[in-house]
């Protein structure tokens, strides 16, 4: 009786297609940037709240180019938010697809481990005298405890 919510297997040849086309996926966002964590924290944020801020924003600049300064893009603020708003469906798809693997590499891992700790079990209680002892013995250091250092007493 198979209890597994999964039940499959991913080919080379299938695994190969899908990493080529991530790939293609990176290969057709080149300016994608990579961010070090004290960048990403002290980065101004843009979300739900601001987009209304931003677009306000730039309609204020295209109308009153006047009051900023003359090295101020408009064209540069428009481009940047439509890159963002491009970005926002891929980024949208990207995080549910994270999602999805993650939680089904989890459910696997957990569900060959749980297998593993099975044939384990067997082989433990089961297997003596079938020259499985060396192996037993060497999966049973997966639960091998650190002897804690002795505290000295005062």
């Amino acid at each position: 009786m198979n209890t597994s919510p999964i039940d499959a297997t991913l080919s080379p040849e299938d695994q190969a297609a899908v990493l080529a086309a991530l790939a293609t996926i990176e290969e057709k966002l080149p300016f994608l940037i990579d961010i070090s964590i004290e960048q990403r924290i002290s980065l101004p944020k843009m979300g739900d709240k601001s987009r209304a801020f931003v677009s306000k924003a730039v309609e204020v600049a295209a109308q009153n180019p006047d009051f900023l300064p003359r090295s101020f893009d408009v064209d540069e603020m428009r481009r940047h938010v439509a890159l963002f708003e491009a970005l926002q469906p891929i980024a949208l798809r990207l995080t549910r697809l994270q999602e999805l693997v993650d939680d089904t590499q989890l459910a696997t891992g957990s569900e060959a481990y749980t297998d593993a700790l099975t044939v384990y079990n067997y082989a433990r209680n089961s297997g003596k005298g079938q020259a499985l002892d060396t192996v037993v013995d060497e999966m049973g250091r997966r639960f091998a405890r650190k002897a804690r250092a002795a505290t000295p007493r005062t």
